[in-house]
């Protein structure tokens, strides 16, 4: 092509020309041959743009980790470690988990949710419940160990399989998570396959399993051992007043227990319509004739308030000053035009931090961000649009709360006692 010109005109092109056209032609030729090996311990550099780079692997559960904090599908707790390998971070497949879930919360989560079960007890007085000892999964120190219930539980590593109507407590431990109450023994919703169980708990039914504090306060009285101190409604009632007079020397245990935690067992127990603690009799509302307090014929009782006496009022042997909320399946059925206002009797004033949250208008919100965490549970309840009619039962009672609150001007009190 460049030498067209020249032969076109019939001129030769000068010899000066034809050498820099063949000096140009080498150096061309040159800037073409493969480079001499680098010795260097660097890198070559890329021959061609880079193409595109391989996917960051996806994690154990195969999901793909999503950035919104409520994703669609359920969330899976995962460890970046094995349990008892290093330390654990909280992380779910939908992203972290609330803030409001401790860490603690989250591991005896685990641990119910997926530790086998090694041994099992019945509870006294108590038929349909179980309690079981639990192995984490990878747990190599205890692998070869032959189970004991008794050390099991001491270690902590126990839970109490309820029956499938009390799943609402898992309900409840979120809802006490949530309004920062942190009163409430972690409990998940799981099926069981274990050969250690009877057929009945292992027929794929959900069931509620809620952790095994070692160290709560139990009477020594056979008849009352649900209880850390013996109270009735009267004296309860006394202790509420600023300066009511002390519990007697007997029930230390109850002495130490500061006004504040009355207010966050009532207020917990109202939302949920927990009858048991505060008004096992039915004192507060005309009972249908198929409630226990009609059938045990509690409520008869109610003409005599000298006779009644609260149940389930615990404390942890460890931690005197904090009430431990535990039965908390509460009554999410219960008719709005029958609500218990007796559980708020004597009540003054609310833990503030709770109270802000029921005013902030995102309850329901919260309550399905938590209860997210629990795979079993969010499925069997269709989810979130499953979940909502709960969760608006108590939205609406958490509204009369704030409305009874506003009218008799009660005040608030900054929670110092987590």
């Amino acid at each position: 092509m460049a030498q067209r010109p020249w032969r076109r005109t019939g001129l030769k092109p000068p010899a000066s020309a034809a050498l820099g056209v063949l000096l140009a032609l080498a150096l061309l030729a040159l800037s073409h041959l493969p480079p001499p090996p680098d010795r260097s311990p660097h890198p070559l550099p890329a021959l061609s743009p880079p193409g595109p780079q391989p996917e960051a692997a996806a994690p154990l559960s195969g999901v793909q980790t999503r950035s919104k904090r409520l994703p669609i599908s359920p969330v899976h707790l995962q460890w970046d470690q094995p349990p008892g390998q290093g330390r654990r971070r909280r992380r779910g497949v939908g992203g972290d988990a609330p803030p409001w879930l401790s860490n603690d919360d989250l591991q005896k989560m685990q641990l119910l949710a997926s530790g086998q079960v090694v041994s099992k007890t019945r509870v006294p007085a108590h038929g349909q419940v179980l309690r079981v000892g639990l192995r984490a999964m990878g747990d190599a120190e205890r692998d070869a160990s032959p189970a004991s219930p008794e050390w099991e539980c001491q270690d902590g590593r126990c839970g109490l399989i309820k029956r499938p109507r009390d799943l609402y407590e898992v309900l409840a431990f979120h809802l006490d998570r949530v309004l920062g109450l942190n009163r409430s023994l972690p409990a998940v919703a799981r099926r069981f396959t274990s050969h250690l169980l009877p057929y009945s708990y292992t027929d794929g039914s959900l069931r509620p399993i809620i952790w095994w504090a070692p160290d709560l306060w139990h009477l020594e009285d056979v008849n009352n051992d649900q209880n850390s101190c013996a109270l009735g409604w009267l004296q309860y009632q006394e202790m509420l007043q600023p300066h009511g007079p002390a519990v007697t020397a007997g029930d230390a245990s109850c002495s130490s227990i500061p006004r504040g935690e009355w207010s966050r067992l009532a207020l917990f127990d109202f939302l949920l319509q927990v009858h048991d603690r505060l008004d096992r009799y039915c004192c507060g509302f005309q009972p249908d004739a198929s409630e226990p307090c009609m059938e045990e014929m509690l409520h008869e009782k109610c003409r005599n308030p000298a006779e009644l006496v609260l149940v389930h009022i615990l404390v942890r042997r460890s931690a005197p000053s904090r009430l431990v909320f535990i039965d908390n399946a509460g009554r999410l059925q219960h008719p709005e035009e029958k609500l218990n206002f007796r559980l708020l009797q004597g009540i003054d004033s609310f833990p503030a931090a709770a109270v802000a949250t029921l005013r902030s208008g995102r309850l329901q919100n919260l309550l399905l961000e938590s209860l997210h965490m629990d795979r079993e549970l969010w499925e069997s309840q269709g989810g979130a649009e499953g979940l909502r009619p709960l969760l608006r039962t108590i939205d609406r009672r958490a509204r009369i709360l704030l409305r009874y609150i506003q009218e008799r001007n009660l005040t608030v009190f900054e929670d110092s006692l987590r």
